[in-house]
Formats: C-alpha cells, structure tokens, sequence
C-alpha cells in the first residue's frame, strides 16, 4: 500500500471515530447502529483491522453521511489571502459557496484544544476569514495559522477546531447548510 494510501485511511478511521464521538454514541451504541461487531468497529477505529468497503457504505449510513464526505481528501488549498481590488476599496475572498450558508461573526479568546478527541468533525463545509488577530485552526493532522485577512476554507470532514493565538481575535465563519445543522445540534447539547 503507497503512503497516500496510509494516510487517507488513517484519516478516514479518524473520520468515523469522531463523527461517533461528536454524535455522544459509544462504540457500542455504534457497532449497533451499523451492524458491526464492537470490536470489529474497535480494531477499525485503532487501525487493527483493514478498512473494507461494504464495511464504509454501512458506517457512512450509521452514521448519517456519505462515502464520499467519509473518505474525501483535503485539498492544499486550504489558507487563502484576499484579492486586493484598489478600485472599489476592497478586500475580497473566493469560496465555493451553495445556497443555504450561514454567516456567523465570532470573538475567540482561547486556543483551540490540544487533545485531537476534543476536535470536531460532521458532514459540511466551512470557510472563514480571521477579521482581527489571529486564529489557529487544527485540521486533521495539520496545524495552520491565520493572520487578520486570511481566510481558510476545509471540509468538515476533517477533524477541526479553531481557536485565537495569544489573546483575541475575531472570525467571520461561513457554514454550509450540513455544517450549520451540526454546530446547531452541539450547541444545545
């Protein structure tokens, strides 16, 4: 297996552990869910057990997304910078936006969890651009750091959290209508 291989499966496996834990199930709540056994979807989760993909379609069901949300990759393209347009007096921002988003203006003081467990992942797309300060969003295994004026946008597949570096700062995040309905359900949780 090539290391690109390792790697989207390790994240898929991340994928599926914390959609479980986002939805507040337990493996066992889970393996029921999805007609597995707990400790088949354990040895998934742990990397014990090779992925398969009957076992995926079953999962992305149990656990009310797609194959392709579940096994998506990121792109590099993550942190963008603004367009400079002289003439209007403006910054601007390229996104791939769909009906149905959500704007939201936020002020974060504190930095985002260092422990991945705390990182949330669901079904969605969000986009934000850092408005004052700056902003550190954890993604996947990655770290990226966002100064006033740059914008990131990811899929929320990915295991995320996003928080200020040192003091405040303030976000203006964009949430597709899957992104929005998750962070719905967490916040009155």
């Amino acid at each position: 297996m090539k290391q690109g291989d390792d790697e989207l499966e390790s994240l898929v496996r991340k994928r599926i552990r914390a959609l479980r834990v986002a939805q507040g199930w337990s493996l066992e709540e889970l393996a029921r869910r999805a007609n597995v056994s707990q400790s088949t979807l354990s040895r998934i989760e742990n990397g014990q057990r090779r992925l398969a993909l009957d076992q995926l379609v079953t999962l992305a069901r149990a656990l009310d997304t797609t194959l392709d949300q579940l096994v998506e990759t990121a792109s590099d393209d993550i942190v963008t910078s603004p367009v400079i347009d002289a003439a209007h007096g403006q910054l601007r921002w390229s996104m791939k936006a769909e009906p149905g988003t959500t704007v939201v203006r936020q002020r974060l003081t504190e930095p985002p969890p260092d422990n991945p467990a705390r990182m949330r992942a669901h079904p969605g797309r969000e986009w934000l651009v850092v408005l004052s300060g700056t902003a550190i969003l954890m993604l996947g295994h990655g770290r990226y750091r966002l100064e006033t004026n740059q914008a990131a946008e990811f899929p929320t597949m990915l295991p995320h959290a996003v928080g200020a570096e040192h003091g405040t700062c303030e976000v203006l995040g964009i949430f597709d209508r899957e992104a929005r309905r998750s962070h719905q359900r967490g916040e009155s949780a």
